[in-house]
């Protein structure tokens, strides 16, 4: 389908669909907001439970992040922005068990990560998607993908070996809220997988509830401690902030790539070309200010999130005035020490038990990233580039150092695997003959931005649309 075959914006509304909730009325608005943000509550606290930020400051960054989106994106695109799990890779590394002290520096690698969302936006603005996306094909996004929820499965396992009882629960209430749930249970089954399991290993025990009865009810969701400002001083580690920063700076190729499909995925549910209006360019750009934001006051990295696209599908109301509500709720909870409490002293065999899910997940989703592509394995290039990139990554994720250690005027300076996979993938992408197609849709490469108000073109899957980082 050529771009001048996509009917103008407006022309063919989605059946059935609310573009303008505000003739709901007022309840009916809250109540759609409070939905959009349950249905994020559930992965984006998980975030910080597995590394050790705070819950607060989560909550909070993701409201403020969302609301940012928002006002960059012109208030057209009814996303949602929440924790995402790619970087957990990235604090694993620097912070293994989540030591407050080191968390600033993982938090510095993803602030400068968030750079890369300008640079790539810049791009999109300067050349188009076609030429762009050359260098992210399928055949080295999917293998990274793949090697992030891998290299997190040790961890994964370890949390649920402390009560596979109780792991067990929450594995099986995902599995069945996932595949025999309806409405609302089916969008948000890790949220109930966390309650289900959490009630469970109450019942059993292994849950203290001291802290949360300590704990005030209104409190500032953000320490000082916890930012990366706090690194300011003679106590700064530069040689820890490069490895932070080259470890971590190569995990926003996935995540860049999962706003794109994000974006289709919402583009095709709202019968609207965000792609074009208001443009990946202005998205991209409102994801990475939100990262860099978040990051530099200790909360996880944002991104776009596929469950309220699942919200969306199910309510039929696509007014962006909805999420903007949700992200108010968020900011609304981040003042309340005594919730982020209830998160802080969740067992790890609940924590296991859902991440075991969300990290497999997370690999699936970059197999699917492969299938759904046509990624061509009878081809030696891409074998070659799919068996670098896992190997590399896996390999030295799991080897005795766990990093390639480099020692560069006189600075320490770890490489991850996922590090070294990733820039080895896209290297041999440019230099291997033969390449694949780029995996743009023609519509999407040939759409005029001048003639902005555009529809996705509604036959065929959208290009990107996996949900990389979130269930």
């Amino acid at each position: 389908m050529a771009a001048t075959d996509i009917p103008t914006m407006g022309a063919q509304d989605a059946p059935d669909a609310i573009y303008d909730a505000r003739k709901l009325g007022a309840p009916k608005m809250v109540l759609f907001g409070f939905q959009h943000m349950f249905a994020m509550f559930g992965a984006t606290i998980l975030v910080p439970a597995l590394t050790g930020l705070s819950v607060s400051a989560t909550l909070l960054f993701a409201g403020l992040g969302t609301l940012l989106f928002h006002v960059l994106a012109k208030g057209k695109v009814p996303a949602f922005l929440g924790s995402s799990f790619a970087f957990i890779a990235g604090y694993a590394a620097i912070a293994p068990a989540g030591e407050t002290d080191l968390l600033p520096y993982a938090c510095l690698g993803v602030a400068c990560s968030g750079l890369l969302y300008f640079i790539l936006s810049a791009l999109f603005r300067i050349f188009g998607p076609t030429r762009v996306m050359r260098f992210f094909p399928p055949v080295v996004t999917g293998p990274i993908v793949i090697s992030i929820g891998l290299i997190l499965a040790s961890s994964a396992i370890a949390n649920c070996e402390t009560n596979w009882t109780v792991a067990l629960v929450a594995i099986a209430t995902i599995v069945i809220c996932n595949i025999w749930g309806r409405g609302m249970v089916r969008i948000i089954p890790i949220l109930l997988g966390v309650v289900v399991s959490y009630v469970t290993a109450a019942a059993l025990g292994e849950c203290d509830f001291t802290r949360v009865a300590e704990a005030a009810w209104i409190g500032l969701p953000v320490l000082w401690d916890n930012t990366v400002f706090s690194l300011v001083g003679p106590q700064f580690d530069s040689g820890l902030a490069i490895t932070a920063i080259i470890t971590i700076m190569p995990i926003a190729l996935a995540t860049m790539i999962e706003h794109i499909g994000d974006m289709s995925a919402i583009s095709f549910t709202c019968n609207r070309n965000y792609i074009v209006n208001p443009g990946l360019h202005r998205t991209l750009l409102g994801d990475g200010v939100a990262t860099i934001l978040a990051s530099l006051f200790g909360a996880p990295a944002n991104t776009t999130y596929g469950e309220n696209t699942g919200v969306l599908a199910l309510t039929r109301v696509f007014d962006p005035r909805v999420v903007r509500l949700a992200a108010c709720f968020a900011i609304l909870f981040s003042f309340c020490p005594k919730f982020a409490a209830v998160i802080a002293v969740m067992p790890a065999c609940v924590i296991g038990g859902v991440s075991l899910v969300l990290y497999g997940m997370i690999s699936s989703v970059g197999i699917r990233n492969l299938v759904e592509n046509h990624v061509d394995f009878m081809k030696s290039r891409n074998i070659l580039i799919t068996a670098l990139i896992l190997v590399l990554s896996i390999g030295i994720a799991y080897s005795t150092a766990g990093a390639i250690v480099l020692e560069v005027a006189g600075v320490t300076i770890s490489l991850s695997g996922l590090a070294v996979g990733s820039l080895a993938g896209i290297v041999l992408n440019v230099i291997l003959p033969g390449k694949d197609g780029d995996g743009i849709e023609p519509a999407l490469a040939e759409a005029d931005e001048d003639e902005a108000d555009r529809h996705y073109p509604l036959e065929g899957p959208a290009p990107y649309n996996d949900e990389l980082t979130h269930a």
